[in-house]
């Protein structure tokens, strides 16, 4: 009898977990999110292509291979999200028209998000950052704020699109 009533009890606390950026809309929104993880993936193949150069692989090489993809499989998911996020929330009709073809390029970087996810290839991720640097360029121009390029300070060393905010 006790049993049964925790469990009722355990179904009325069960409440179930919610995500979203905030839908108010609060507008802050930010690409550098989408950037980081999406180099995260390439650096999480770049691991891995290091494990797998080794001649053999211990049972640690074999745990730190299972921890890095589960890592680039959670970073090319959250991605691909915060794109989704920003195309569905901040993207309007005055943006649509000054950039008609945001909605192909997120489509390519869902895509390229995929891709990350099926394979390790390199090239792979390292186009699906250039896309995301694309829609990051679009996102601060809409805004009508200016963009430079500059690598990465950390690994992989990549070339990242930054605002280029004022004082």
């Amino acid at each position: 009898m006790l049993h049964g009533m925790l469990s009722k009890l355990d179904r009325l606390l069960t409440l179930e977990q919610a995500s979203a950026h905030c839908d108010i809309p609060c507008k802050i929104y930010d690409p550098y999110m989408a950037q980081y993880s999406a180099l995260s993936v390439l650096r999480m193949m770049d691991l891995i292509a290091e494990l797998s150069a080794k001649e053999s692989l211990s049972i640690a090489d074999h745990a730190q291979l299972a921890r890095v993809v589960a890592e680039k499989e959670t970073h090319a998911e959250k991605a691909k999200h915060e794109v989704r996020v920003i195309w569905g929330d901040y993207f309007k009709q005055p943006q649509f028209e000054q950039y008609p073809d945001i909605s192909d390029l997120v489509h390519r970087i869902m895509l390229a998000g995929s891709a990350c996810k099926q394979g390790i290839e390199r090239d792979k991720a390292e186009n699906f950052i250039s896309l995301i640097n694309e829609f990051a360029a679009a996102f601060w121009t809409t805004k009508g704020i200016e963009t430079y390029t500059a690598t990465a300070p950390f690994p992989p060393s990549v070339p990242v699109v930054y605002a280029k905010l004022g004082d």
